[in-house]
């Protein structure tokens, strides 16, 4: 074996995985917390709001404190068909409006009550669009809350692997 190429090998590697990282974030496949989303301020506001009077933090944690609203936005951002993102700002807009017009401030700053109102309106719409807009922001909701760190190991008890493994035991044949 030549020790002069194992050595220059070794080296390559190692310079590989040090630039690695910063080569992945370069590109953007790094999975940072920062996700540079096609949603105005206005509207991640307002997809927060829906976030937070879906799953409200109550006594407990509620979807705003594990980031929901940001799983939605990049759950929309990067997994959807650009039809249903265009959808998604239509609605939210259509939301805003509403309040503007119903309360005379934003989604965002009506109360509780209020919120619930407009989205059960448009969870009770003969409109396809704005059902299917309810529908989506209802279950990814859900399914960003349950799916959530924070909820799945103190609320759930999940556990990466259950039980105990005990390889060494006595089997009678």
């Amino acid at each position: 074996m030549n020790r002069r190429k194992a050595v220059n090998n070794l080296a390559i590697a190692a310079a590989g995985l040090i630039i690695l990282p910063q080569w992945m974030i370069s590109c953007g496949l790094s999975d940072s917390k920062t996700h540079s989303s096609s949603f105005l301020l206005s509207e991640q506001k307002t997809l927060s709001s829906i976030a937070d009077t879906i799953i409200p933090p109550g006594k407990s944690i509620g979807a705003l404190s594990v980031e929901v609203d940001k799983y939605l936005q990049k759950l929309i951002d990067d997994c959807l068909e650009k039809e249903v993102k265009d959808n998604v700002k239509i609605q939210l807009n259509a939301i805003e409006t509403n309040a503007e017009k119903q309360h005379g401030k934003s989604f965002a700053n009506c109360t509780q009550k209020q919120r619930e109102d407009l989205l059960l309106k448009f969870a009770a719409s003969e409109n396809k669009q704005e059902k299917d807009f309810f529908n989506l922001m209802k279950t990814e909701t859900i399914r960003g809350f349950n799916t959530s760190q924070k909820v799945m190991k103190e609320y759930l008890g999940y556990q990466v692997a259950p039980g105990h493994y005990y390889g060494c035991v006595n089997i009678k044949s």
